[in-house]
């Protein structure tokens, strides 16, 4: 009789519940764990399943602008060796001028009659300050030898593509809500101290103004413009890429055969290959999610 009052008596043991915050609980160890602990597993929860077209028209925008990058690198080469001289460079710089604003008009719906005036203003200044600062890019690297300036030059534009902003331009189409992120200023600034040391191997001031004028029009507006393509139709950003590509590989190929299939190569590797790489290595992706997670804020955080 006393024996079952006893037993009756005594205190039975709470359920283990999964709790995150709470401390200890009774009768259970910190690292206890039941087999209701994984009822809420979930594998691969945020795996993107990507399509291999897909990938492949999304890299089309870098070797778009790997094709740009190398017709500027033509244009350097050229100068330096005296092939293109400064009225052949500045009548490239005035239908650069002129076929980007066109497109521009063409292409983007935001686009105004006064932003356009303060557009060819800003050119206007901008050109000005290039021109008054000629004089001084020319003499800049004068104690430097030309392999030094090609040594350091190689690296800047390499650094220039491997940071460049894919997905827009550091200069914002109009409308545009996000800034320009740091590695994408780390990029343009690359290239732009790139221009100056091949403008510094030029005889004249006049060949110095047309090239850094040439250089910083390509690296500055050409990504807005090859933006403002892409939103407007995207096939016609498909149409205007792969013709940039067939120019680019042509000019190089009368430049330097070895040259142009290096950059053959280098175009299908970034269509295609890496794609391919991509849509291979999502089958060994492997994501697991569950209760041990750190928890989420399903609510903005506002001050």
């Amino acid at each position: 009789m006393d024996n079952g009052i006893a037993e009756n008596s005594s205190p039975t043991r709470s359920k283990w519940r999964k709790v995150a915050y709470g401390g200890m609980q009774p009768g259970f160890d910190d690292n206890h764990t039941d087999e209701s602990f994984l009822e809420d597993i979930v594998m691969n929860a945020n795996v993107v399943k990507r399509d291999m077209l897909k990938v492949m028209q999304d890299s089309v925008s870098i070797s778009e602008y790997l094709c740009i990058v190398a017709l500027v690198g033509l244009v350097w080469t050229y100068t330096l060796r005296s092939t293109l001289d400064e009225t052949s460079l500045l009548y490239l710089d005035v239908s650069l001028l002129g076929s980007g604003f066109l497109l521009l008009l063409l292409t983007e719906e935001m686009l105004s009659l006064n932003l356009l005036l303060h557009y060819l203003l800003n050119v206007f200044f901008f050109t000005t300050g290039l021109y008054v600062f000629a004089p001084i890019y020319q003499t800049l690297t004068r104690s430097i030898s030309s392999d030094s300036i090609w040594a350091v030059t190689v690296p800047l534009v390499i650094l220039h593509l491997f940071l460049h902003d894919y997905s827009g331009s550091t200069v914002r189409a109009p409308g545009a809500l996000n800034n320009p992120t740091l590695t994408s200023c780390i990029s343009l600034n690359a290239s732009i101290v790139a221009s100056v040391f091949i403008a510094s191997r030029l005889p004249s001031s006049i060949h110095v103004f047309a090239i850094m004028l040439f250089s910083l029009q390509v690296f500055l507006f050409a990504p807005l413009i090859t933006y403002c393509i892409k939103k407007y139709s995207f096939r016609l950003h498909l149409c205007f890429a792969f013709s940039l590509m067939a120019v680019t590989l042509a000019f190089v190929y009368t430049l330097h055969r070895l040259l142009f299939v290096l950059l053959l190569g280098l175009l299908v590797f970034v269509t295609v290959v890496c794609p391919y790489w991509l849509i291979r290595l999502q089958e060994y992706k492997f994501e697991i999610n569950g209760p041990w997670d750190e928890a989420k804020l399903c609510f903005a955080v506002t001050d």
